[in-house]
């Protein structure tokens, strides 16, 4: 069985990484989305909740949801996964990327980096972006993410009053 690692903060998980996934799996027997908890980004969502909203878009793909902590490289190698996929949008993304497989090569030349690029409507579709827009609309965002995560990040917009300038 060919498994193939998709590890990220998903924070939220949008419909490029829903793309990105859905491409991997055609490749792959099994894709393992690992959530990684990275508290240096100040997620959103606890890692629990984003395996919870992945969990509500995968269906009947070949995949499935977990979280790690460590080094990608070793928790690829304890799960059998044989690659990384790792998505890329634009020329931006390119050099920290280029910068991370390197590294990662570099401590387990035995699992290789697959970059898949998503559809040209999610180009510039990044958790960040989603975030930022639905600060202040998140009724607006609909489209770039799947329909729980939209309701997710209403739900907790709305404890927040003032971040809608209420």
């Amino acid at each position: 069985m060919r498994k193939a690692l998709y590890p990220g903060t998903f924070d939220p998980f949008t419909n490029g990484h829903l793309d990105i996934l859905r491409r991997a799996c055609r490749i792959f027997d099994e894709v393992i989305i690992a959530v990684a908890p990275n508290p240096r980004k100040e997620p959103l969502f606890s890692a629990e909740e984003r395996m919870e909203m992945i969990n509500g878009n995968i269906g009947a793909l070949n995949a499935r949801v977990t979280s790690f902590g460590g080094l990608v490289v070793d928790f690829a190698e304890s799960c059998g996964a044989i690659a990384l996929i790792r998505g890329l949008r634009a020329v931006s993304d390119f050099e920290f990327e280029f910068q991370m497989t390197q590294m990662n090569r570099d401590l387990n030349d035995e699992i290789e980096t697959i970059f898949l690029m998503p559809g040209s409507r999610y180009f510039f579709t990044s958790s960040t972006l989603m975030k930022q827009v639905s600060y202040y609309d998140t009724a607006r965002i609909a489209k770039f993410v799947p329909p729980n995560v939209a309701a997710a990040l209403q739900a907790r917009f709305a404890k927040n009053p003032e971040a809608h300038g209420a």
